[in-house]
């Protein structure tokens, strides 16, 4: 019995592991859309999410299962709970990812970024990439080594997430339209929140890890 059950801890993590996997193509291809205002690009991903809704609703059906029939304590309860936790956060980034993609289909064939706001939006798509490697890493390799990483990459976009409402108020009277700050509001929120998510799926893999809740307790 013991066996069976470590099998079905294993297979939650191997599931995971494919979501992480699969928010990172999206992302990519998200940025992808973006910056060279592919309509196509966009639709992919937009149709792809369902994919990585389906896979939550797997691993957290499972998960369900496994907390009524098995009763875990301790680690395994940690651990059955926090792959709940952490597919919801990879979930919430897949959305935000098609978020990307559905502005650029809102806005095609005219780009969702004014030309002022594309250095900056380059950057959040490249920090994006980083953050959803470093986390697909994270949850293929556990351990602690790529925590910081993810929380420097979170600061970055939180960073360029500022900079675009400074932005904003330098942009001389009248050269934006209201749908471009829109647009690059939105967008801007879009890359912020998909690096808050990386963050807690890596806190909820150092509380399983060392069971100290105090670590992330600091970083609300």
């Amino acid at each position: 019995m013991r066996e069976v059950f470590r099998n079905e801890l294993d297979d939650l993590a191997t599931q995971l592991v494919g979501m992480s996997t699969k928010v990172l193509e999206a992302i990519r291809l998200a940025n992808q859309s973006l910056h060279s205002n592919d309509l196509e690009l966009a639709e992919q991903v937009i149709e792809a999410d369902s994919v990585i809704d389906n896979m939550q609703f797997t691993l957290d059906q499972q998960a369900a299962e496994m907390l009524a029939l098995q009763a875990p304590v301790a680690a395994d309860l940690r651990a059955v709970i926090g792959s709940l936790r952490m597919s919801a956060s990879l979930e919430r980034m897949g959305d935000l990812a098609r978020h990307i993609a559905q502005q650029v289909r809102i806005r095609y064939p005219e780009s969702a970024i004014p030309d002022l706001f594309e250095p900056t939006f380059v950057r959040m798509g490249e920090s994006g990439e980083k953050i959803a490697e470093a986390t697909q890493s994270l949850l293929s390799n556990p351990g602690l080594s790529a925590v910081p990483t993810i929380n420097s990459i979170d600061e970055e976009l939180d960073e360029l997430h500022l900079s675009v409402f400074g932005k904003l108020g330098e942009a001389p009277a009248g050269s934006l339209a209201p749908r471009h700050i829109a647009d690059v509001t939105l967008l801007s929120r879009y890359y912020e929140r998909f690096g808050d998510h990386a963050v807690s799926v890596s806190q909820k893999v150092e509380y399983l890890l060392t069971g100290n809740w105090e670590p992330y307790l600091s970083k609300k």
